[in-house]
C-alpha cells in the first residue's frame, strides 16, 4: 500500500484516537466528534488492527494510551495543532483584505479616475495588490480572468453587475489657445473639416472612431481629417498640448488643463452628457475582502 493510501485510510481514525487519548474517555471524545461511542470504538479497533498494535488500554472505568499509544499521541498532537492553526489562518483570509485584484480599463479611466480613488486604499492596505491592464476592447471578464472591468455605462455587457464610479461625462473638443488663434474657432461641428484633428482607432470600433456631437436632440457624427491616429488617449493629449492639432477627450480627463488654461474647449454647446464610467463584474458571490475594498473605493459618491 502506498504512503498516500495509508494516510487516507488512517487520517480520520488517527484524529479520533488523538481525542480519545487526550480526553481519556470514549464518552467525551464521541461527544466532541459528534458520533456514537460504538462507532468511535469500532474506528479505534480498526486502526489498531491495521497497525498491528494496541494503542489504548480499556477498563470498565477508564481508558489510557499504551506505550505505543503514548508515542503516537506525542507525534500527532503538535502536528494536528499546527494543521488546525493553519486552517484558522487560511479561514481568516476571508476577513482580511489581501491578494491580487485584476482590472481592465481604458487608460484615461486609469489616470483620471481609478488611480486617484485607489491610491489611498492601497496605502492603507499594503497586502492588497492591483494589476490593471489598459485595454479599450470589451474584454470577456471571466475568460480573461479579470475580477472586473471599467467602461462607460452604455457599454457594459448584459448579465454583468454594474456600479457607477464617476459622474456623467461630456466629450469635449479641445486644443491650445495658440492653435485656435492661428486656425480659428469652429462654430459648428462641420467646421472641423478644415482642422487638423487627432483621430483614435479603437479595437471595439474597428475603424477610426467618428466624432460625436449632440445638440437639442440632434446628433452629428463626423469622420474628421487629421495627420495623426493613435490607439489610446494618452498620446492624443500629448499631441494636442504640443499645439498643432485638436481632439475629443473626456471632460474629467482634460479638466486640469482647462483650469490652467493650457487647453480650451470649443463646441461645448454641442456636447451633451452621457452615462459615466462604471465598474462591471460577473457576480457578487464569494467576493473577497480585497475586491470589496476596491469596489468601495471606486464607488461614485455625489
Amino acid at each position: 500500500m502506498s504512503q498516500g493510501n495509508l494516510l487516507r485510510e488512517n487520517i480520520n481514525d488517527l484524529l479520533a484516537f488523538s481525542i480519545v487519548a487526550r480526553e481519556r474517555s470514549f464518552t467525551r471524545a464521541a461527544g466532541q466528534l459528534g458520533i456514537s461511542q460504538s462507532a468511535l470504538s469500532h474506528a479505534i479497533r480498526a486502526l489498531e488492527e491495521r497497525l498491528g498494535l494496541r494503542l489504548l488500554t480499556r477498563t470498565t472505568r477508564s481508558v489510557a494510551p499504551t506505550v505505543a499509544g503514548e508515542r503516537l499521541l506525542a507525534a500527532l498532537a503538535p502536528r494536528l495543532a499546527d494543521i488546525e492553526a493553519e486552517l484558522k489562518a487560511i479561514a481568516s483570509l476571508r476577513d482580511t483584505p489581501a491578494g491580487t485584484i485584476r482590472l481592465t480599463a481604458p487608460d484615461f479611466a486609469v489616470e483620471g479616475l481609478l488611480w486617484p480613488k485607489l491610491a489611498p486604499m492601497l496605502r492603507a492596505y499594503p497586502d492588497v495588490k492591483l494589476e490593471i491592464v489598459v485595454d479599450y476592447a470589451l474584454a470577456d471578464i471571466a475568460a480573461d480572468q479579470f475580477d472586473a472591468g471599467v467602461r462607460y455605462g452604455d457599454r457594459v455587457s448584459d448579465g454583468m453587475i454594474a456600479m457607477r464610479i464617476g459622474p456623467d461625462v461630456r466629450l469635449l473638443c479641445v486644443g491650445t489657445p495658440e492653435y485656435f488663434e492661428s486656425r480659428g474657432r469652429p462654430q459648428v461641428p462641420q467646421d472641423l473639416m478644415s482642422h487638423n484633428c487627432v483621430n483614435v482607432r479603437l479595437p471595439s470600433h474597428g475603424g477610426l472612431w467618428a466624432w460625436e456631437f449632440e445638440r437639442n436632440g440632434r446628433e452629428t457624427r463626423l469622420r474628421v481629417p487629421g495627420q495623426l491616429v493613435f490607439n489610446s488617449i494618452g498620446p492624443m493629449l500629448a499631441a494636442v498640448l504640443d499645439g498643432n492639432a485638436i481632439c475629443m477627450l473626456p471632460d474629467f480627463y482634460v479638466a486640469p488643463y482647462l483650469e490652467t488654461g493650457e487647453l480650451v474647449a470649443v463646441l461645448e454647446d454641442w456636447s451633451e452628457p452621457f452615462s459615466g464610467l462604471h465598474v462591471f463584474y460577473p457576480s457578487r458571490r464569494h467576493a473577497s475582502p480585497a475586491f470589496a475594498l476596491v469596489l468601495d473605493a471606486l464607488r461614485y459618491r455625489e
